[in-house]
């Protein structure tokens, strides 16, 4: 079960100030949502394979292949500032 020392604790390290009443309230919705979590964990999944996704995805790629390209005056053509064909931004370092 969560305590309130334990909300306490994590608003500190979220940088969080909260009031009393707020405290409260997520001591409640955080233990609910622990008590939801607990009664899934009471659920017989013994033939259920793992899954990392509800539903068989997978990634389509597609072939890398060389085609027709903007040239590189149009591209940099509205940007604020260029330097030869690169895009010029400021230093962040």
């Amino acid at each position: 079960m969560i305590t309130i020392k334990d909300v306490e604790h994590v608003a500190l390290l979220a940088r969080l100030e909260l009031n009393e009443e707020e405290k409260q309230m997520y001591t409640k919705q955080l233990n609910a949502i622990l008590e939801y979590a607990q009664m899934l964990n009471e659920l017989n999944t013994d033939d259920i394979p793992p899954t990392a996704h509800v539903l068989p995805l997978k990634n389509v790629w597609r072939e890398d292949e060389v085609g027709e390209h903007l040239p590189p005056e149009e591209v940099l053509a509205n940007a604020p500032e260029t330097e030869g064909q690169f895009f010029k931004v400021p230093r962040i370092v």
